[in-house]
């Protein structure tokens, strides 16, 4: 027999994680960007890597923040709605 389910504080728990995580890559991002413009480095090696960052990279975290948005907001409306089924809280 196969169970589906969730502890309701678990999965609360998981999507406020989720969404704190939105935070620390937004602050990774900030960072690199500040380090970049305040390092003196000239050349294509440079441009590739700038290139990279503001077209790939950062374009990945911004995904990756997307991703824990939705996902955390989805943990929490389903332990909301875990606990008014269940009747707790």
């Amino acid at each position: 027999m196969t169970m589906y389910g969730a502890n309701p504080e678990q999965l609360s728990n998981l999507g406020t994680s989720l969404t704190r995580q939105i935070e620390s890559i937004n602050q990774v991002m900030t960072t690199v960007d500040g380090v970049i413009n305040g390092t003196t480095w000239q050349g294509p090696a440079r441009d590739r890597f700038v290139e990279d960052w503001n077209t790939s990279f950062k374009s990945a975290l911004g995904k990756l923040n997307d991703a824990f948005g939705m996902a955390g907001k989805d943990c929490t409306a389903r332990a909301d709605e875990l606990r008014r089924v269940m009747g707790v809280g």
